[in-house]
């Protein structure tokens, strides 16, 4: 069973030209999808999953969404706040830490997207409002990581000004463009409700599917590039990037099931509190702590921990969550 769903998830679209992209930067081709090109698809994935989560939002209504939601921030918070002094016990820097830690806590929207993509392709049903926890889990590690981050370096002597490092923190991680392109976009979705959604539903619904899987293209060519840093990262590094994703899935999955979700939406919960953030939580890294090496947390979220999720990664949070259902598996 376990075996036939990988297998299942290696077989879509999305994830073989993913593959391709990989080996295609490994082999060295110029194959670069053009910048404005990558932040259009950006933006188009990050509105149409919002802006069907509040569709979504709108039909189920508030009182189903509030506990897992609110489960989703706890997962988001807290991850941070484990994954912080396990990065301390590899002895990298403090800083370092903290960022690396805020990137495992917030998430990646193009692996949930991919998630969901294969649970409707295994026709595994799950809640349609599931964007919503996408939404509010962006943010939580980043302000964690950030502080964390911040106190370190105040430990250090690096004084500054921690009052207005924590602003810029929130600015950037409420404000950020992912995180405000996606709850804008839930909030028109939920606002606009099904007939919203039927107008749109030729732009945002039939030609997703293509979207992703030209998107996951240059993230192939962008995961293969970083494989060099594997190097750099050493060993503990890359264990955590393979052996935290297993954890939080588990947990995540777990979680979902105490919220009262379905099997897939304790997958789908599984998979966010497994992936790590490569494009908001390094934003908001790279304007409030400068003095953290990107390389490092770049690589072990987008050279180890994205290619092992969308390939292996979703289909064992599926099973996960079948387990925490008493499902077989």
């Amino acid at each position: 069973m376990l075996l036939d769903a990988i297998a299942a998830n290696l077989l879509t679209p999305a994830v073989l030209f993913f593959v391709l992209g990989v080996i295609a930067a490994v082999v060295k081709t110029d194959l670069k999808l053009p910048e404005p090109l990558y932040v259009t698809l950006t933006v188009y994935l990050l509105v149409a999953i919002g802006f069907k989560g509040g569709v979504s939002i709108s039909e189920a209504g508030l009182a189903k969404v509030w506990l897992p939601a609110l489960v989703a921030i706890a997962l988001g918070t807290a991850i941070p706040l484990w994954s912080y002094p396990l990065l301390r016990l590899g002895r990298l820097p403090a800083v370092d830490a903290a960022s690396i830690a805020a990137h495992y806590g917030s998430v990646s929207a193009v692996t949930f997207i991919t998630a969901v993509n294969y649970l409707s392709q295994i026709k595994e049903p799950s809640e349609s409002y599931a964007a919503a926890f996408l939404a509010v889990m962006e943010s939580p590690a980043i302000i964690i990581g950030v502080l964390l981050g911040k106190l370190a370096l105040q430990r250090e002597g690096q004084r500054g000004s921690l009052a207005e490092t924590i602003r810029a923190a929130l600015h950037e991680a409420l404000l950020g463009r992912s995180v405000f392109l996606l709850l804008g976009a839930l909030l028109a979705g939920y606002l606009s409700g099904k007939r919203g959604y039927d107008a749109t539903s030729g732009f945002f619904v039939t030609p997703f599917q293509g979207v992703l899987t030209l998107f996951l293209l240059e993230m192939g060519t962008v995961a293969g590039r970083r494989l060099g840093g594997l190097r750099k990262a050493g060993a503990f590094l890359l264990a955590f990037g393979l052996v935290m994703p297993l954890l939080h899935g588990f947990l995540g999955t777990g979680a979902g099931q105490l919220a009262g979700l379905s099997t897939g939406g304790c997958a789908l919960l599984g998979t966010l509190a497994a992936s790590a953030s490569y494009i908001a939580a390094p934003a908001a890294m790279r304007l409030s702590l400068p003095e953290a090496n990107p390389t490092l947390s770049l690589t072990a979220a987008l050279a180890i921990t994205f290619p092992f999720n969308v390939t292996l990664g979703i289909p064992l949070y599926l099973q996960m969550a079948r387990w925490w259902m008493g499902h077989s598996v």
